[in-house]
């Protein structure tokens, strides 16, 4: 029997997640909603699925054993149609820009047992599991990581649309640099605090509606006592930026580079060992998904809603800290 999958939100990412599971026999790609009506149209005829305008009314009415929410931070709500029928949902990070909103997606989560995942795909990576186990035996001390890129230019469709205004993407930090806080997180546990600094009005030549941050530095602090130091930027034109995360502790160190996180693992008296990142991951995280709905196993979730929660209250947390310029404490 095949699983039957639908999408809210049709842009880029969902055919991301699309592309990954066109080959899962097991899968049947029965709904779709978008608020362009021509994109969603699209879509659907191309995954011979029924396109919705309206999420609730395609949730409602059409028979789902999994939902994927692919929206961006500003457009999340939806969930909440999906715990009242009590259906499995995968949604793509940060979980939501509105934090209160988040909180009572969660407690309707929590209410109804609800199996979830938050679709942070760096977790399903080789190297990043063995650096969880080596953190297990040896604690992080300092972790340094973020994301570095040029200014945007071409915001007339996609992403960029929303992703550089403020009050729909959150900024890059919240948008973007949440897989690295999230994977932070998986090594050492929940934050305590947070403290954080922006700069703003130093990118020259930005879109006339860019209202997001040119570069933001975050210093965190993890209730195990590990500190944090993690970083954003979109003004790095000439180059030399790019993804990064390195972890130290007394044991070993790990230096994750790239969209693809591949390891160089450094261990005391051993060969330093490369594990490359894998190009297919969306196909790994999905695949997991989509098994842990067919099976009810949730421990096949590298990430759950309240996961997700935890981390944009970290994100969220620093965009109060740049406003306020102190340290702001997470409950």
């Amino acid at each position: 029997m095949k699983t039957k999958v639908g999408f809210v939100g049709c842009g880029g990412i969902a055919e991301a997640h699309l592309n990954a599971m066109n080959n899962f026999s097991d899968v049947e790609f029965t709904a779709f909603c978008d608020i362009d009506e021509q994109r969603g149209n699209i879509i659907a005829e191309k995954y011979k699925g029924k396109y919705f305008i309206d999420a609730k009314d395609m949730i409602e009415n059409v028979d789902l054993d999994c939902i994927f929410f692919c929206l961006p931070p500003f457009a999340h709500g939806a969930e909440i149609y999906a715990i009242e029928k009590n259906i499995p949902f995968a949604v793509e990070k940060p979980v939501g820009l509105d934090l209160s909103l988040c909180k009572e997606i969660l407690s309707g989560i929590k209410e109804k047992d609800l199996l979830t995942c938050v679709l942070y795909m760096n977790r399903y990576r080789r190297g990043i599991k063995m650096v969880k186990e080596l953190s297990e035996k040896s604690q992080p001390i300092l972790i340094l990581g973020g994301w570095i890129g040029g200014t945007p230019k071409d915001v007339s469709s996609g992403i960029w649309k929303w992703w550089i205004q403020k009050d729909k993407s959150g900024g890059q930090f919240h948008e973007q640099v949440t897989h690295t806080v999230n994977l932070a997180k998986f090594f050492c546990g929940d934050a305590e605090s947070v403290h954080a600094f922006a700069v703003k009005g130093k990118n020259k030549n930005a879109p006339l509606n860019y209202s997001i941050e040119d570069a933001v530095v975050v210093n965190i602090k993890f209730k195990n006592g590990t500190v944090a130091n993690l970083w954003a930027s979109c003004s790095a034109n000439a180059g030399g930026g790019g993804v990064s995360l390195d972890v130290y502790s007394n044991d070993f160190t790990a230096k994750f580079t790239g969209w693809d996180h591949t390891l160089k693992l450094y261990r005391k008296d051993q060969d330093t060992i490369e594990v490359r990142g894998e190009p297919n991951i969306f196909e790994i995280e999905d695949r997991a998904f989509i098994d842990a709905v067919k099976t009810k196993n949730k421990s096949l979730i590298m990430s759950d809603y309240e996961d997700g929660f935890k981390t944009i209250q970290i994100t969220l947390a620093a965009d109060i800290s740049m406003k306020k310029g102190e340290v702001v404490f997470i409950e």
